[in-house]
């Protein structure tokens, strides 16, 4: 039996993976977090084998929860289920030790897939993910985003600041001085050419870092 735990905001989207997941024979979701800090919590008493990590969540965004839980629990499966498709997310989500990563329009079977294999100790990433990765990195091609050129702690604070959070409220959730935080927003300021947090809102939302489709609805496809 494959164990399961969900991370996603959404209770809908839950809802429905619960749904489709618990009708898989061989596989079960054992445990449900709205949270990148719940998951971090309850991971230690349910022992899921894959996890299914939303990125864009209040607080502790999927990126800095992947990042800790394999930190302390290094044999943890995780796959990135998100509505982003888009570079820098793949690719800083793998160099973070994610075993997985699949769009929010992916079918059923997919996302079954996509377990499966996580389990048996293989990586999955999507196709249209992995086609966008690879043309991405072909040697003289010139990068189309600025936000390709930010560090993985860079981009956590962009994405922080472009959901309207305060400077101590990301001191407290990435465990960092004030001071740090504002450092990080005026080299944010600096590297993407923008000068204040609502410019960086909009860079945001135009290079798919803010989901302006937050109400987006659960995995469509056909049941397994």
């Amino acid at each position: 039996m494959i164990k399961v735990l969900l991370v996603d905001d959404h209770h809908l989207v839950r809802t429905g993976i619960v749904y489709l997941l618990n009708d898989v024979p061989g596989m079960q979701v054992v445990g449900e977090a709205d949270s990148g800090e719940e998951a971090i919590e309850i991971v230690k008493d349910i022992k899921p084998d894959v996890i299914l990590m939303d990125l864009n969540m209040p607080g502790m965004g999927g990126l800095e929860a992947t990042r800790k839980l394999l930190h302390t629990n290094p044999e943890l499966k995780i796959i990135i289920v998100t509505v982003y498709g888009e570079d820098p997310f793949p690719a800083q989500l793998l160099k973070a030790g994610a075993h997985g990563y699949v769009t929010k329009d992916c079918d059923a079977g997919e996302l079954v897939k996509a377990i499966r294999r996580v389990n048996d100790g293989q990586r999955y990433i999507s196709f249209e993910v992995a086609q966008k990765l690879a043309l991405t990195y072909i040697p003289g091609q010139e990068n189309t985003s600025p936000v390709e050129l930010l560090t993985h702690r860079e981009l956590q604070v962009m994405m922080m600041l472009a959901k309207g959070q305060k400077t101590q409220d990301i001191s407290d959730q990435l465990c960092i001085s004030p001071k740090t935080v504002s450092t990080y927003r005026y080299r944010l300021y600096e590297k993407l050419g923008v000068e204040t947090d609502v410019e960086l809102a909009h860079l945001a939302l135009r290079h798919g870092i803010l989901d302006s489709n937050p109400e987006k609805p659960a995995i469509e496809g056909n049941r397994y």
